[in-house]
């Protein structure tokens, strides 16, 4: 019979319940006392396995209790090993295997002991150990009990094993809901995301576990269509989502700019009551911020009844990505006042805030603090942020003196912060080196490649232009496509440079046609100097008409009401051409066009840009 097997709790017994102190247990245990209850083997076990794994602070109280007890049972023992595998002492689970193995009362240990032993294993996150675990279960025939090979499949994901998880997984002959579950939350978590969707999709039930690990792993691992689509599919079939789905739908929504989704979410939140965590309210932060609608992220914060360092960094750091610096660093010196103390990410966006509104002896006086008065090391970010910080003042100087004064080697985000700075304030002997730099760091930075490229070609130098693509193909050296997102009524959808296969092309052809006649009506002359040299002047215009992000904002002149903001998630930073021409065509349409590329927010209105010519 199952060591588990269900007894009726003693009406004394179920009085513990996890907010019972110590002090009331104490008074329970002198009832079951008094009254002889304790006697019974199995009321004491129940008493002992009540007080273990209600309450992990009382886990010792319940081994007090348990050394005083007369034959415990197998049922005692295995409560035992489950409450200490799922505590800070999760090696103490194992002596009370021993305990079982030297029992005068000739116990043996069953099913629920080696999954909770298994469990204990991937706890300690120690192979070894839960090899032993394994020849033993081996040895008392547990090999095949679904609870002991679901808890198997858990632990090799802990040990980062895939191949065993797919052993253990192939020797099933039938596998059940809990196998199938923990089958496609350890493939998910080790990155086989093949594999998880195909049993996923094959899985006649799905528990919200299931669901949960899936949505997860395609959020983590930037395939965030995927992530909203299955939540959408989840909400269909009736499935709850819980807040580990909903945090990383959030994720989902601010990775792809999806505002529309993201305020679905949020409506579902409230309508289904979902309690606002720490955890949840700062993704919900988060997701407003990088979808570029500060207004809706501040008020999420400020509705917050709790906030930790995270919640601040997240608000702080959404303010400078969107260019509101100065507000930015109001809102840290609240924080200060209301005693949070900042770490090492609230520091890179109050330095972010300073960079972006060019407030130098504020950036300063900042990054020194962080050691002199939190005691916290700088990180490569941060120096990063300093020579962006001087870069865009115009400083090149002092950022170069920066970077050879860095106490450590110099990297290629600290170099990769100047050629930009370079090329505004016509330093191009400075930029050169900076990209060279890079290139030395990394060989196969496409970005700096194209940099110093761009730097020869302002200055018409068209043999060192053509010096460079050759080294580039030398070495196979390939430039990231550029790539566009635009969410239309609930739909993301996708660009790539050149891109004529969405289903309204021609439409975007003729609107592409239309932006072309308006801005030369305004005067607007493209920027063909970083375009491919050996092309006419005409066909270089007809390239840079062909840019992901101008397709996408074509596309969003064709789908959007006039008074709806056009907002774009570029996966490379703006370049100089796109980011002229986003302006014009905010004047001559009469649109406000919100654009997030690899560094931050571009805030297009009425023929001017928030980031005021600097990104």
């Amino acid at each position: 019979m199952s060591s588990l097997r269900f007894i009726a709790k003693h009406p004394t017994i179920s009085m513990v319940e996890p907010c019972t102190t110590l002090r009331e247990l104490k008074q329970i245990h002198t009832q079951l006392f008094i009254n002889g209850l304790l006697n019974n083997p199995h009321l004491a076990g129940q008493f002992i396995a009540s007080i273990a794994l209600n309450n992990p602070s009382n886990l010792y109280y319940s081994n007090q209790v348990l050394d005083h007890s007369q034959k415990p049972t197998l049922f005692t023992f295995n409560s035992m090993i489950r409450a200490h595998s799922k505590s800070s002492t999760p090696h103490r689970s194992f002596h009370f295997y021993s305990r079982i193995l030297h029992s005068t009362d000739n116990l043996a240990p069953d099913n629920y002991t080696f999954t909770f032993l298994v469990r204990t294993s991937a706890q300690l996150l120690a192979p070894q150990i839960g090899s032993s675990v394994y020849c033993a279960l081996v040895k008392y025939g547990f090999e095949h009990d679904p609870h002991v090979q679901s808890g198997l499949i858990f632990m090799y994901a802990e040990f980062g094993d895939l191949v065993a998880c797919h052993r253990v997984f192939s020797s099933i002959c039938e596998p059940d809901l809990v196998c199938q579950t923990a089958m496609v939350s350890a493939c998910a978590k080790m990155g086989d995301v093949g594999f998880a969707r195909k049993l996923f999709d094959k899985m006649s039930q799905k528990d919200p576990i299931a669901w949960n690990a899936m949505i997860s792993r395609y959020a983590q691992c930037g395939q965030s269509r995927e992530a909203l689509t299955l939540f959408n599919l989840m909400q269909r079939e009736g499935v709850k989502v819980n807040e580990v789905s909903m945090v990383s739908v959030l994720s989902a929504c601010a990775h792809l700019g999806a505002l529309d989704q993201g305020r679905c979410a949020h409506i579902y939140m409230e309508r289904n009551k979902l309690p606002m965590t720490l955890t949840l309210g700062t993704a919900l932060i988060d997701m407003y911020s990088k979808c570029g609608n500060m207004n809706k992220a501040m008020e999420a914060f400020w509705r917050m009844k709790e906030k930790n360092v995270y919640t601040w960094s997240s608000a702080i750091g959404g303010l400078a990505m969107n260019g509101a610096g100065e507000k930015c660093l109001e809102l840290f010196s609240l924080m200060k006042q209301d005693g949070v103390r900042p770490n090492e990410v609230t520091f890179v966006s109050v330095l972010r805030g300073c960079s972006v509104v060019g407030l130098i002896e504020e950036g300063r006086k900042h990054f020194a603090s962080m050691s002199e008065v939190y005691g916290i090391e700088p990180q490569l970010e941060h120096y990063d942020l300093m020579v962006d910080l001087y870069g865009r003042a115009g400083r090149l100087d002092e950022a170069l003196n920066f970077i050879n004064g860095m106490p450590v080697r110099p990297h290629v985000g600290a170099w990769g912060a100047l050629p930009n700075a370079c090329k505004i304030y016509k330093n191009m002997e400075m930029g050169e080196l900076a990209s060279r730099k890079i290139v030395e760091i990394e060989a196969k930075n496409h970005g700096a490649y194209v940099l110093l490229s761009n730097i020869y070609a302002d200055t018409k130098d068209w043999d060192k232009v053509s010096n460079v693509r050759q080294t580039m193909n030398v070495k196979g050296v390939r430039k990231q496509p550029g790539c566009s997102v635009i969410e239309v009524g609930g739909e993301v959808h996708e660009f790539f440079v050149g891109d004529k296969s969405h289903p309204r092309y021609a439409e975007i052809q003729v609107m592409l046609g239309e932006i072309a006649k308006r801005l030369k009506l305004l005067g607007y002359v493209a920027n063909t100097n970083p375009v491919l040299f050996d092309i006419e002047e005409e066909d270089k215009e007809d390239a840079l008409c062909m840019h992901s992000e101008k397709i996408a904002i074509a596309f969003g002149l064709i789908s959007l009401g006039p008074d709806v903001p056009i907002r774009i998630v570029k996966n490379l930073r703006v370049c100089w051409d796109y980011h002229d021409a986003t302006k014009m065509i905010s004047k001559a349409f009469n649109r406000e066009i919100i654009v997030r590329d690899r560094n931050r927010f571009h805030h297009f209105r009425d023929g001017e840009c928030s980031c005021k010519g600097y990104w």
